[in-house]
Protein backbone atom coordinates (compact mmCIF):
# COMPACT_ATOMS: atom_id res chain seq x y z
CA UNK A 1 0.00 0.00 0.00
CA UNK A 2 1.21 3.50 -0.81
CA UNK A 3 2.38 5.53 2.19
CA UNK A 4 0.06 8.41 1.30
CA UNK A 5 -2.95 6.10 1.73
CA UNK A 6 -1.62 4.81 5.04
CA UNK A 7 -1.26 8.33 6.39
CA UNK A 8 -4.91 9.28 5.73
CA UNK A 9 -6.30 10.99 8.89
CA UNK A 10 -2.92 10.79 10.68
CA UNK A 11 -1.98 14.08 12.36
CA UNK A 12 1.73 14.61 11.82
CA UNK A 13 4.15 17.34 12.87
CA UNK A 14 6.76 16.89 10.16
CA UNK A 15 7.65 14.59 7.26
CA UNK A 16 11.24 14.19 6.08
CA UNK A 17 11.62 12.19 2.88
CA UNK A 18 9.20 11.07 0.16
CA UNK A 19 5.66 9.85 0.77
CA UNK A 20 5.67 8.03 -2.57
CA UNK A 21 6.73 4.75 -0.95
CA UNK A 22 5.12 1.31 -1.15
CA UNK A 23 4.73 -0.32 2.26
CA UNK A 24 4.11 -4.07 2.51
CA UNK A 25 4.04 -4.46 6.27
CA UNK A 26 3.59 -2.51 9.52
CA UNK A 27 5.46 -3.28 12.72
CA UNK A 28 5.90 -1.73 16.15
CA UNK A 29 8.09 -4.61 17.36
CA UNK A 30 11.62 -4.11 15.96
CA UNK A 31 12.07 -7.90 15.79
CA UNK A 32 9.23 -8.21 13.27
CA UNK A 33 10.50 -5.62 10.79
CA UNK A 34 11.21 -6.84 7.27
CA UNK A 35 12.05 -5.30 3.88
CA UNK A 36 9.87 -2.26 3.00
CA UNK A 37 8.20 -2.25 6.46
CA UNK A 38 6.80 0.81 8.14
CA UNK A 39 8.05 0.87 11.73
CA UNK A 40 6.18 2.76 14.45
CA UNK A 41 8.38 3.70 17.42
CA UNK A 42 6.24 3.45 20.56
CA UNK A 43 7.13 4.72 24.01
CA UNK A 44 6.07 1.89 26.33
CA UNK A 45 6.29 1.35 30.07
CA UNK A 46 9.01 -1.27 29.65
CA UNK A 47 10.89 -0.10 26.55
CA UNK A 48 11.11 2.72 23.99
CA UNK A 49 10.88 1.82 20.31
CA UNK A 50 12.98 4.88 19.45
CA UNK A 51 16.09 3.08 20.73
CA UNK A 52 15.66 0.39 18.05
CA UNK A 53 15.25 2.65 15.01
CA UNK A 54 18.74 1.96 13.61
CA UNK A 55 18.11 -1.81 13.93
CA UNK A 56 14.85 -1.56 12.03
CA UNK A 57 16.53 0.36 9.20
CA UNK A 58 19.17 -2.38 8.97
CA UNK A 59 16.33 -4.94 8.81
CA UNK A 60 14.79 -3.15 5.82
CA UNK A 61 12.34 -0.58 7.19
CA UNK A 62 11.72 2.25 4.72
CA UNK A 63 9.39 4.43 6.80
CA UNK A 64 9.74 5.37 10.47
CA UNK A 65 6.86 6.90 12.44
CA UNK A 66 8.17 8.51 15.62
CA UNK A 67 7.79 11.21 18.22
CA UNK A 68 11.46 12.18 18.56
CA UNK A 69 13.69 12.67 15.54
CA UNK A 70 17.11 10.97 15.76
CA UNK A 71 20.23 13.11 15.61
CA UNK A 72 21.42 11.42 12.42
CA UNK A 73 18.96 10.92 9.57
CA UNK A 74 19.26 8.37 6.76
CA UNK A 75 18.41 10.01 3.42
CA UNK A 76 16.94 6.71 2.13
CA UNK A 77 14.37 6.66 4.92
CA UNK A 78 11.09 8.59 5.26
CA UNK A 79 10.62 9.95 8.79
CA UNK A 80 7.16 10.95 9.98
CA UNK A 81 7.08 12.86 13.24
CA UNK A 82 3.81 12.67 15.18
CA UNK A 83 2.65 13.86 18.59
CA UNK A 84 1.52 10.39 19.69
CA UNK A 85 2.86 7.26 18.04
CA UNK A 86 0.22 5.06 19.66
CA UNK A 87 -2.64 7.01 18.11
CA UNK A 88 -0.82 7.11 14.77
CA UNK A 89 -0.37 3.33 14.85
CA UNK A 90 -4.11 2.81 15.39
CA UNK A 91 -5.05 4.97 12.40
CA UNK A 92 -2.33 3.50 10.16
CA UNK A 93 -3.36 -0.06 11.11
CA UNK A 94 -7.00 0.75 10.25
CA UNK A 95 -5.97 2.20 6.88
CA UNK A 96 -3.69 -0.78 6.15
CA UNK A 97 -6.63 -3.19 6.51
CA UNK A 98 -9.02 -0.84 4.66
CA UNK A 99 -10.86 0.32 7.78
CA UNK A 100 -12.64 -2.94 8.65
CA UNK A 101 -14.49 -1.43 11.63
CA UNK A 102 -16.60 0.57 9.15
CA UNK A 103 -17.85 -2.67 7.56
CA UNK A 104 -18.97 -4.43 10.75
CA UNK A 105 -21.14 -3.44 13.72
CA UNK A 106 -18.49 -3.04 16.44
CA UNK A 107 -19.64 -2.74 20.06
CA UNK A 108 -17.12 -1.91 22.80
CA UNK A 109 -17.61 -2.82 26.47
CA UNK A 110 -15.71 -0.88 29.14
CA UNK A 111 -15.76 -0.64 32.93
CA UNK A 112 -13.93 -2.27 35.83
CA UNK A 113 -15.95 -5.48 36.14
CA UNK A 114 -18.15 -7.43 33.75
CA UNK A 115 -16.43 -6.70 30.42
CA UNK A 116 -15.49 -10.28 29.64
CA UNK A 117 -18.83 -11.67 30.76
CA UNK A 118 -20.87 -9.22 28.68
CA UNK A 119 -18.75 -9.70 25.55
CA UNK A 120 -18.99 -13.49 25.95
CA UNK A 121 -22.75 -13.40 26.58
CA UNK A 122 -23.36 -11.13 23.58
CA UNK A 123 -21.36 -13.48 21.37
CA UNK A 124 -23.34 -16.47 22.66
CA UNK A 125 -26.67 -14.66 22.28
CA UNK A 126 -26.14 -13.55 18.69
CA UNK A 127 -24.80 -16.99 17.75
CA UNK A 128 -27.92 -18.64 19.19
CA UNK A 129 -29.96 -16.24 17.03
CA UNK A 130 -28.02 -17.54 13.97
CA UNK A 131 -26.01 -14.37 13.46
CA UNK A 132 -22.34 -14.58 12.43
CA UNK A 133 -20.33 -12.79 15.07
CA UNK A 134 -16.76 -12.12 16.22
CA UNK A 135 -15.38 -11.52 19.72
CA UNK A 136 -12.29 -9.75 21.07
CA UNK A 137 -11.82 -10.53 24.77
CA UNK A 138 -9.47 -11.33 27.62
CA UNK A 139 -10.22 -15.04 27.54
CA UNK A 140 -10.04 -15.54 23.79
CA UNK A 141 -10.75 -14.01 20.42
CA UNK A 142 -13.33 -15.69 18.22
CA UNK A 143 -14.36 -15.58 14.58
CA UNK A 144 -17.68 -17.45 14.52
CA UNK A 145 -16.50 -20.85 15.90
CA UNK A 146 -12.76 -20.38 15.35
CA UNK A 147 -10.82 -19.55 18.54
CA UNK A 148 -7.71 -17.36 18.44
CA UNK A 149 -5.78 -17.22 21.74
CA UNK A 150 -5.78 -13.88 23.56
CA UNK A 151 -2.87 -12.43 25.52
CA UNK A 152 -4.06 -8.94 26.52
CA UNK A 153 -7.23 -7.38 27.86
CA UNK A 154 -7.38 -5.55 24.57
CA UNK A 155 -5.23 -6.61 21.61
CA UNK A 156 -2.80 -4.19 19.93
CA UNK A 157 -4.08 -2.01 17.08
CA UNK A 158 -2.55 -4.16 14.33
CA UNK A 159 -4.07 -7.35 15.69
CA UNK A 160 -7.48 -5.74 16.23
CA UNK A 161 -7.70 -4.57 12.63
CA UNK A 162 -6.31 -7.85 11.30
CA UNK A 163 -8.95 -9.82 13.24
CA UNK A 164 -11.75 -7.46 12.22
CA UNK A 165 -10.67 -7.92 8.60
CA UNK A 166 -10.74 -11.70 9.05
CA UNK A 167 -14.24 -11.45 10.57
CA UNK A 168 -15.49 -9.52 7.57
CA UNK A 169 -13.94 -12.11 5.24
CA UNK A 170 -15.99 -14.73 7.12
CA UNK A 171 -19.18 -12.63 6.71
CA UNK A 172 -19.46 -11.62 10.36
CA UNK A 173 -22.06 -8.89 10.91
CA UNK A 174 -21.15 -7.99 14.50
CA UNK A 175 -18.10 -7.88 16.73
CA UNK A 176 -18.16 -7.50 20.52
CA UNK A 177 -14.98 -6.20 22.11
CA UNK A 178 -13.55 -5.56 25.54
CA UNK A 179 -12.16 -2.03 25.82
CA UNK A 180 -9.73 -1.69 28.72
CA UNK A 181 -8.48 1.59 30.17
CA UNK A 182 -4.96 0.63 29.03
CA UNK A 183 -6.20 0.21 25.47
CA UNK A 184 -7.85 3.63 25.47
CA UNK A 185 -4.89 5.48 26.99
CA UNK A 186 -2.41 3.68 24.71
CA UNK A 187 -4.35 4.49 21.54
CA UNK A 188 -5.01 0.82 20.71
CA UNK A 189 -8.58 1.67 19.64
CA UNK A 190 -7.64 4.78 17.63
CA UNK A 191 -9.04 4.64 14.11
CA UNK A 192 -11.84 2.25 15.04
CA UNK A 193 -15.47 3.07 14.25
CA UNK A 194 -17.74 1.87 17.06
CA UNK A 195 -21.45 1.27 16.53
CA UNK A 196 -22.05 1.23 20.27
CA UNK A 197 -20.42 1.42 23.68
CA UNK A 198 -21.40 -0.13 27.03
CA UNK A 199 -20.34 1.07 30.47
CA UNK A 200 -20.59 -1.53 33.26
CA UNK A 201 -19.27 0.04 36.47
CA UNK A 202 -16.23 1.74 37.95
CA UNK A 203 -14.28 0.72 41.04
CA UNK A 204 -10.65 1.06 42.05
CA UNK A 205 -8.31 -0.83 39.72
CA UNK A 206 -5.12 -0.27 37.73
CA UNK A 207 -4.01 2.63 39.90
CA UNK A 208 -0.49 1.29 39.42
CA UNK A 209 -0.86 2.49 35.83
CA UNK A 210 -3.23 5.44 36.15
CA UNK A 211 -2.10 8.13 38.58
CA UNK A 212 -5.48 8.52 40.28
CA UNK A 213 -9.02 7.25 40.28
CA UNK A 214 -10.10 10.45 38.50
CA UNK A 215 -7.62 9.76 35.70
CA UNK A 216 -8.82 6.16 35.47
CA UNK A 217 -12.45 7.37 35.26
CA UNK A 218 -11.66 10.03 32.65
CA UNK A 219 -9.86 7.51 30.43
CA UNK A 220 -13.01 5.36 30.45
CA UNK A 221 -15.10 8.46 29.75
CA UNK A 222 -12.94 9.41 26.75
CA UNK A 223 -14.13 6.23 25.00
CA UNK A 224 -17.69 7.58 25.09
CA UNK A 225 -16.53 11.11 24.22
CA UNK A 226 -15.21 9.76 20.92
CA UNK A 227 -18.30 7.77 19.90
CA UNK A 228 -19.95 9.13 16.71
CA UNK A 229 -23.52 10.50 16.55
CA UNK A 230 -24.69 7.34 14.83
CA UNK A 231 -23.57 5.13 17.75
CA UNK A 232 -25.39 4.29 20.98
CA UNK A 233 -23.96 4.75 24.47
CA UNK A 234 -25.48 2.34 27.00
CA UNK A 235 -24.55 2.91 30.63
CA UNK A 236 -25.29 1.37 34.01
CA UNK A 237 -27.32 4.10 35.69
CA UNK A 238 -26.91 2.52 39.14
CA UNK A 239 -23.17 3.16 39.11
CA UNK A 240 -22.36 6.60 40.52
CA UNK A 241 -20.05 7.30 37.57
CA UNK A 242 -22.52 6.10 34.96
CA UNK A 243 -24.12 9.40 33.99
CA UNK A 244 -20.70 11.08 33.88
CA UNK A 245 -19.82 8.82 30.94
CA UNK A 246 -22.59 10.51 28.94
CA UNK A 247 -21.63 14.14 29.68
CA UNK A 248 -19.74 14.82 26.45
CA UNK A 249 -20.79 12.02 24.15
CA UNK A 250 -22.37 12.70 20.76
CA UNK A 251 -23.84 9.18 20.73
CA UNK A 252 -27.49 8.33 21.42
CA UNK A 253 -27.86 7.93 25.20
CA UNK A 254 -29.47 4.91 26.90
CA UNK A 255 -29.44 3.61 30.46
CA UNK A 256 -30.00 0.26 32.18
CA UNK A 257 -30.73 -0.30 35.85
CA UNK A 258 -31.93 -2.59 38.62
CA UNK A 259 -32.66 0.26 41.06
CA UNK A 260 -33.82 3.37 39.21
CA UNK A 261 -35.89 4.63 36.30
CA UNK A 262 -34.07 3.83 33.05
CA UNK A 263 -34.55 2.80 29.44
CA UNK A 264 -33.94 -0.84 30.31
CA UNK A 265 -35.12 -2.18 33.67
CA UNK A 266 -34.63 -5.50 35.44
CA UNK A 267 -35.72 -7.04 38.75
CA UNK A 268 -34.31 -10.20 40.37
CA UNK A 269 -37.27 -12.33 41.50
CA UNK A 270 -35.40 -15.52 42.55
CA UNK A 271 -31.74 -16.38 43.08
CA UNK A 272 -30.38 -19.94 43.40
CA UNK A 273 -27.11 -21.71 42.59
CA UNK A 274 -28.84 -23.21 39.54
CA UNK A 275 -29.89 -19.81 38.16
CA UNK A 276 -32.22 -16.88 38.73
CA UNK A 277 -35.62 -15.61 37.68
CA UNK A 278 -35.48 -12.12 36.18
CA UNK A 279 -38.17 -9.67 35.18
CA UNK A 280 -36.77 -7.75 32.20
CA UNK A 281 -38.89 -4.90 30.91
CA UNK A 282 -41.95 -6.56 32.54
CA UNK A 283 -41.33 -10.07 31.15
CA UNK A 284 -40.19 -12.98 33.38
CA UNK A 285 -37.26 -15.08 32.17
CA UNK A 286 -35.23 -17.83 33.88
CA UNK A 287 -31.46 -17.58 33.27
CA UNK A 288 -28.57 -19.89 34.19
CA UNK A 289 -26.35 -17.17 35.69
CA UNK A 290 -26.76 -15.92 39.26
CA UNK A 291 -26.17 -12.78 41.32
CA UNK A 292 -27.20 -9.14 40.97
CA UNK A 293 -23.98 -8.40 39.07
CA UNK A 294 -25.01 -10.95 36.44
CA UNK A 295 -28.51 -9.48 36.35
CA UNK A 296 -26.84 -6.23 35.24
CA UNK A 297 -24.80 -8.17 32.67
CA UNK A 298 -27.88 -9.95 31.27
CA UNK A 299 -29.83 -6.70 31.13
CA UNK A 300 -27.06 -4.95 29.15
CA UNK A 301 -26.99 -7.88 26.71
CA UNK A 302 -30.77 -7.66 26.26
CA UNK A 303 -30.46 -3.89 25.71
CA UNK A 304 -27.83 -4.29 22.97
CA UNK A 305 -29.98 -6.84 21.13
CA UNK A 306 -32.89 -4.41 21.43
CA UNK A 307 -30.75 -1.61 19.99
CA UNK A 308 -30.19 -3.78 16.93
CA UNK A 309 -33.97 -4.37 16.61
CA UNK A 310 -34.10 -8.09 17.40
CA UNK A 311 -37.52 -9.34 18.54
CA UNK A 312 -38.07 -9.53 22.31
CA UNK A 313 -39.31 -13.12 22.26
CA UNK A 314 -36.27 -14.32 20.31
CA UNK A 315 -33.87 -12.40 22.58
CA UNK A 316 -35.45 -13.57 25.86
CA UNK A 317 -35.50 -17.19 24.67
CA UNK A 318 -31.80 -16.94 23.79
CA UNK A 319 -31.05 -15.27 27.17
CA UNK A 320 -32.37 -18.34 28.97
CA UNK A 321 -29.79 -20.48 27.15
CA UNK A 322 -26.67 -18.45 27.99
CA UNK A 323 -23.88 -19.82 30.22
CA UNK A 324 -21.12 -18.06 32.18
CA UNK A 325 -17.75 -17.64 30.48
CA UNK A 326 -14.87 -19.70 31.81
CA UNK A 327 -13.69 -18.64 35.27
CA UNK A 328 -16.73 -16.45 35.95
CA UNK A 329 -18.69 -17.97 38.84
CA UNK A 330 -17.98 -21.51 37.71
CA UNK A 331 -19.09 -24.02 40.32
CA UNK A 332 -19.06 -27.75 40.97
CA UNK A 333 -20.24 -30.01 43.80
CA UNK A 334 -18.62 -32.99 45.46
CA UNK A 335 -20.52 -36.11 46.55
CA UNK A 336 -20.42 -34.69 50.07
CA UNK A 337 -22.35 -31.65 48.75
CA UNK A 338 -19.41 -29.29 49.09
CA UNK A 339 -19.91 -26.46 46.60
CA UNK A 340 -16.71 -25.10 45.05
CA UNK A 341 -16.71 -21.86 43.07
CA UNK A 342 -14.02 -20.31 40.86
CA UNK A 343 -14.27 -16.62 39.98
CA UNK A 344 -11.98 -14.06 38.39
CA UNK A 345 -12.82 -11.43 41.03
CA UNK A 346 -9.60 -9.46 41.41
CA UNK A 347 -10.90 -6.16 42.78
CA UNK A 348 -12.56 -5.54 46.13
CA UNK A 349 -15.85 -4.65 44.45
CA UNK A 350 -15.90 -7.78 42.28
CA UNK A 351 -15.06 -9.94 45.31
CA UNK A 352 -17.80 -8.22 47.33
CA UNK A 353 -20.33 -8.94 44.55
CA UNK A 354 -19.44 -12.62 44.37
CA UNK A 355 -19.44 -13.11 48.16
CA UNK A 356 -22.70 -11.19 48.54
CA UNK A 357 -24.28 -13.43 45.90
CA UNK A 358 -23.19 -16.56 47.76
CA UNK A 359 -24.41 -15.15 51.08
CA UNK A 360 -27.79 -14.27 49.60
CA UNK A 361 -28.28 -17.86 48.44
CA UNK A 362 -26.91 -19.88 51.38
CA UNK A 363 -28.87 -20.45 54.59
CA UNK A 364 -25.96 -19.54 56.94
CA UNK A 365 -25.90 -23.06 58.38
CA UNK A 366 -22.96 -23.68 56.03
CA UNK A 367 -19.54 -22.08 56.32
CA UNK A 368 -18.12 -20.03 53.45
CA UNK A 369 -14.37 -20.47 52.98
CA UNK A 370 -12.66 -17.97 50.69
CA UNK A 371 -9.24 -18.48 49.10
CA UNK A 372 -7.84 -15.24 47.70
CA UNK A 373 -4.59 -13.44 46.86
CA UNK A 374 -3.51 -10.29 45.02
CA UNK A 375 -1.33 -9.94 41.93
CA UNK A 376 2.21 -8.60 42.17
CA UNK A 377 3.40 -5.48 40.33
CA UNK A 378 -0.17 -4.18 40.34
CA UNK A 379 -2.27 -1.68 42.30
CA UNK A 380 -1.19 -2.10 45.94
CA UNK A 381 -3.99 0.08 47.31
CA UNK A 382 -6.64 -2.58 46.66
CA UNK A 383 -4.81 -5.32 48.63
CA UNK A 384 -6.07 -4.44 52.16
CA UNK A 385 -9.51 -3.71 50.71
CA UNK A 386 -9.77 -7.19 49.20
CA UNK A 387 -8.65 -8.86 52.43
CA UNK A 388 -11.18 -6.85 54.45
CA UNK A 389 -14.04 -7.75 52.10
CA UNK A 390 -13.08 -11.44 52.25
CA UNK A 391 -13.00 -11.39 56.06
CA UNK A 392 -16.24 -9.44 56.44
CA UNK A 393 -18.24 -11.74 54.16
CA UNK A 394 -16.67 -15.16 54.81
CA UNK A 395 -16.46 -17.53 57.79
CA UNK A 396 -12.89 -18.52 56.99
CA UNK A 397 -10.29 -16.82 54.76
CA UNK A 398 -7.11 -18.33 53.33
CA UNK A 399 -4.74 -15.70 51.98
CA UNK A 400 -2.46 -17.12 49.32
CA UNK A 401 -0.34 -16.30 46.30
CA UNK A 402 -2.00 -15.10 43.07
CA UNK A 403 0.42 -14.05 40.31
CA UNK A 404 3.23 -12.58 42.41
CA UNK A 405 5.24 -11.67 39.28
CA UNK A 406 8.43 -9.95 40.48
CA UNK A 407 7.20 -9.33 44.05
CA UNK A 408 7.74 -11.43 47.16
CA UNK A 409 4.44 -13.26 47.91
CA UNK A 410 4.96 -12.74 51.65
CA UNK A 411 5.16 -8.96 51.13
CA UNK A 412 1.92 -9.00 49.11
CA UNK A 413 0.09 -10.82 51.90
CA UNK A 414 1.53 -8.40 54.48
CA UNK A 415 -0.02 -5.58 52.42
CA UNK A 416 -3.35 -7.44 52.40
CA UNK A 417 -3.34 -7.92 56.19
CA UNK A 418 -2.12 -4.46 57.22
CA UNK A 419 -5.53 -3.00 58.10
CA UNK A 420 -7.28 -6.10 59.47
CA UNK A 421 -8.60 -5.79 63.01
CA UNK A 422 -8.23 -8.65 65.59
CA UNK A 423 -11.69 -10.09 64.80
CA UNK A 424 -10.88 -10.23 61.08
CA UNK A 425 -7.42 -11.66 61.71
CA UNK A 426 -8.93 -14.60 63.64
CA UNK A 427 -10.59 -15.73 60.41
CA UNK A 428 -7.33 -15.75 58.43
CA UNK A 429 -4.98 -18.56 57.52
CA UNK A 430 -1.90 -17.73 55.42
CA UNK A 431 -0.78 -20.44 52.99
CA UNK A 432 1.52 -19.05 50.32
CA UNK A 433 1.43 -22.12 48.09
CA UNK A 434 -1.83 -21.78 46.12
CA UNK A 435 -2.19 -25.53 45.55
CA UNK A 436 -1.92 -26.18 49.29
CA UNK A 437 -4.27 -23.30 50.04
CA UNK A 438 -6.99 -24.80 47.83
CA UNK A 439 -6.39 -28.28 49.23
CA UNK A 440 -6.64 -26.97 52.80
CA UNK A 441 -9.87 -25.09 52.07
CA UNK A 442 -11.44 -28.28 50.72
CA UNK A 443 -10.26 -30.29 53.75
CA UNK A 444 -11.73 -27.71 56.11
CA UNK A 445 -15.08 -27.87 54.32
CA UNK A 446 -17.87 -30.11 55.59
CA UNK A 447 -21.04 -31.23 53.84
CA UNK A 448 -22.99 -28.28 52.33
CA UNK A 449 -20.10 -25.85 52.92
CA UNK A 450 -18.96 -23.49 50.16
CA UNK A 451 -15.39 -22.91 48.97
CA UNK A 452 -14.70 -19.84 46.83
CA UNK A 453 -11.37 -19.54 45.02
CA UNK A 454 -11.05 -15.99 43.72
CA UNK A 455 -8.67 -13.92 41.63
CA UNK A 456 -7.45 -16.03 38.74
CA UNK A 457 -10.60 -17.44 37.16
CA UNK A 458 -9.88 -18.62 33.61
CA UNK A 459 -6.09 -18.26 33.88
CA UNK A 460 -4.21 -21.52 33.41
CA UNK A 461 -0.94 -20.35 34.93
CA UNK A 462 0.83 -18.65 37.79
CA UNK A 463 3.33 -15.94 36.90
CA UNK A 464 6.37 -16.01 39.18
CA UNK A 465 9.55 -14.00 38.51
CA UNK A 466 8.82 -13.59 34.80
CA UNK A 467 7.98 -17.27 34.26
CA UNK A 468 4.53 -18.78 33.79
CA UNK A 469 3.87 -22.12 35.50
CA UNK A 470 0.83 -24.27 34.65
CA UNK A 471 -1.93 -23.79 37.23
CA UNK A 472 -5.70 -24.13 37.00
CA UNK A 473 -7.90 -23.25 40.00
CA UNK A 474 -10.81 -25.39 38.78
CA UNK A 475 -8.63 -28.46 38.21
CA UNK A 476 -7.01 -28.03 41.61
CA UNK A 477 -10.47 -27.91 43.18
CA UNK A 478 -11.54 -31.06 41.35
CA UNK A 479 -8.45 -32.90 42.55
CA UNK A 480 -8.85 -31.69 46.12
CA UNK A 481 -12.50 -32.66 46.22
CA UNK A 482 -11.61 -36.08 44.88
CA UNK A 483 -9.05 -36.45 47.69
CA UNK A 484 -11.82 -35.72 50.15
CA UNK A 485 -13.97 -38.44 48.59
CA UNK A 486 -11.27 -41.11 49.08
Amino acid sequence: MNLQELLYKVSFVKIIGTTNVEVIDIAFDSRKVKATSLFVALKGTQSDGHTYISQTIEAGAKVIVLEDMPANLDDKITYIKVLDSNIALGIIAANFYDNPSEKIKLVGVTGTNGKTTIVSLLTQLFSIMNVKVGMLSTIQNKIIDRIIPSTHTTADALQINFLLNEMIAQSCEYCFMEVSSHAVSQGRISGLNFTGGIFTNLTQDHLDYHNSFAEYRDVKKSFFDELPKSAFALINKDDKNGMKMLESTKAQKYTYSLKSVSNYKCKVLENQFEGMLLNINKVDVWVKLIGDFNAYNMLSVYAVAHQFAFEDHEVLTALSMLTSPEGRFQYLQSEEKITAIVDYAHTDDALKNVLATVNNIRTNTEQLITVVGCGGDRDKAKRPLMAAVACNLSNQVILTSDNPRSENPDAIIEDMMQDLDPVQQKKVLVIIDRKQAIKTACRLANANDIVLVAGKGHEKYQEINGEKFPFDDLEELKQSLNIIKQ
